[in-house]
């Protein structure tokens, strides 16, 4: 029962928290100069406009994936470094947001007697694919988005020079993600930012870990 709910929200994360993930990404590189991803329709919460293959696949399998990168051309921004680096962190917080908010639900609908217990827990499903989606998203390889944090920490050359080798990182990312290589670290940071999280929320003296 509780593999096939994983499996159920693993899809309802592929057409609502994706979406909100890159939409926001487009936002914020919009806020900060950057028109490209809203020109190329990479602002919307259609799920059609981000989703990529392989990383849809592997979400599905795994519960870690990707999605299309959102476009950005760092020429646009005032300070190109601090505008890759805010345009690549807010996807991940708007994970953080969405994890938040699904867990002050969780609690009032719990507080208020009115929580099915199979709706409780495709809550707490969708709460811990969110964080650790953030989490994942900002190891620092291609295509992920801590890849774009680079750009503010590298030098230019370097930066471009790691790229060179995107494809093969990929391939090695989408193997660490079958065997479960980054399992152990993902879920220890992970249960630190729910921990984190369920205090900030804690409704009624309620905690959820």
């Amino acid at each position: 029962m509780n593999q096939v709910l994983e499996i159920l929200v693993r899809g309802m994360i592929l057409v609502a928290v994706i979406p909100i993930h890159e939409c926001a990404h487009g936002m914020a590189a919009a806020w900060m100069g950057d028109p490209t991803a809203r020109e190329m329709g990479r602002t919307t919460l259609n799920p059609l406009a981000h989703l990529d293959r392989f990383g849809s696949l592997l979400l599905l399998l795994t519960g870690l994936g990707w999605a299309k990168p959102v476009p950005v051309n760092a020429r646009n921004f005032k300070n190109p470094k601090a505008g890759m680096a805010i345009t690549a962190l807010a996807g991940p917080a708007a994970n953080l947001l969405l994890a938040l908010v699904v867990m002050v639900l969780f609690k009032l609908l719990l507080l208020l007697g009115v929580l099915p217990f199979t709706l409780g827990l495709i809550l707490v499903i969708l709460i811990q694919i969110t964080v650790q989606l953030a989490v994942f998203n900002l190891i620092p390889v291609p295509p992920l988005d801590g890849s774009r944090l680079l750009t503010a920490l590298l030098p230019d050359r370097a930066y471009y020079g790691l790229m060179r080798y995107e494809r093969i990182i990929m391939g090695v990312m989408m193997a660490a993600l079958l065997f479960g290589v980054f399992d152990p670290p993902l879920y220890r940071a992970t249960g630190v930012i729910l921990t984190a999280l369920d205090r900030m929320t804690a409704l009624g003296g309620l905690t959820m870990y």
